[in-house]
């Protein structure tokens, strides 16, 4: 995360996501690849004022020049959501540099985020996760296995794609019925393992490869005893429930969405969810509660007197 550049200015930018960086890699323990993307944003936006504006201090930009980005970025077809995300990634650094006692007072302080449409997502049915559970869709091979145990554990326990990834292997307590995960910002939490994934989880371990060097302390392992990629874990996700589903969005995360909605849809307690998922706030958690009242709302037009079809 370092760069050669000649510009006193520019150097004295760099310098500053530099500490800046490091600053929410090793005080707020944030994950590479969110590291990455806001050095992006940042670099993003010091280009457009350097280009546009000739300014290369950010610490002088006015908000006028912010708002002119944010019209660019629309006109180039981005998103609510992805200019909200860049927004949230140049505020952090103002207020780093507040805190740091480089700046007085940030030109964002007085923005709103741009409004973003909600869109419900909607979850895997307990039907089609049935049908992506199924031994006889997978080959019986390595790499066949390795596919089915990581789209088992990931619905069964609610993990997130990064923590299956990290697992490690002293850390599925299979004699105790559990595993800790290690979550964002390095926050622990204990998952508890049914009996049916206990067995999984089990005969995985009896035929998996030997992990290569560092990758042994890992406990999913690639067939070649390397760690696993996010690339594969999300193809072998996508691909899957493309055999089985015709939703739109076939992602880990929509395992884990499935996972909280269908506990909520057979009464688990909010809070407990909440829990297993590893939110902060209940906030979080109730996002997923939209398609689980939707269930609720389905059920209720059936069932009530009134709402039955004729």
């Amino acid at each position: 995360m370092f760069f050669e550049v000649t510009n006193f200015e520019l150097q004295r930018f760099f310098m500053s996501v530099n500490q800046f960086l490091a600053y929410l890699q090793h005080e707020k323990n944030y994950a590479i690849h969110t590291l990455k993307a806001y050095q992006a944003d940042l670099l993003s936006f010091e280009d457009y004022c350097r280009q546009e504006y000739q300014i290369e201090a950010l610490h002088e930009v006015p908000y006028a020049i912010i708002r002119s980005w944010i019209v660019m970025l629309l006109e180039k077809g981005n998103s609510a959501k992805t200019i909200n995300r860049k927004i949230s990634s140049l505020r952090s650094y103002y207020k780093y540099l507040m805190r740091s006692h480089q700046l007085e007072r940030s030109p964002l302080e007085e923005h709103r985020p741009l409004k973003v449409q909600k869109r419900v997502q909607v979850p895997f049915s307990p039907k089609e996760m049935h049908q992506v559970l199924d031994p006889n869709l997978y080959p019986h091979t390595p790499i066949g296995h390795l596919q089915r145990i990581i789209i088992t554990t990931l619905y069964y326990t609610g993990m997130r794609r990064a923590e299956l990834i990290h697992l490690m292997d002293q850390n599925v307590m299979l004699n105790k019925n559990q595993i800790k995960v290690i979550g964002k910002r390095n926050k622990e939490r204990l998952l508890p393992v049914l009996k049916s994934l206990k067995t999984e989880l089990l005969a995985y371990q009896t035929q998996r490869a030997d992990g290569i060097g560092a990758y042994a302390i890992y406990f999913f392992r690639s067939p070649n005893g390397k760690k696993l990629t996010e690339r594969f874990v999300y193809d072998t996700v996508n691909n899957y429930l493309n055999v089985v589903s015709s939703k739109s969005k076939k992602s880990p995360h929509m395992l884990r969405h499935s996972f909280a909605t269908h506990l909520l849809d057979n009464g688990a307690d909010l809070n407990a969810v909440k829990e297993l998922l590893g939110h902060d706030s209940i906030a979080a958690t109730q996002h997923y509660t939209q398609s689980s009242m939707q269930h609720l709302k389905d059920v209720y037009q059936k069932a009530h007197p009134r709402g039955m079809k004729k």
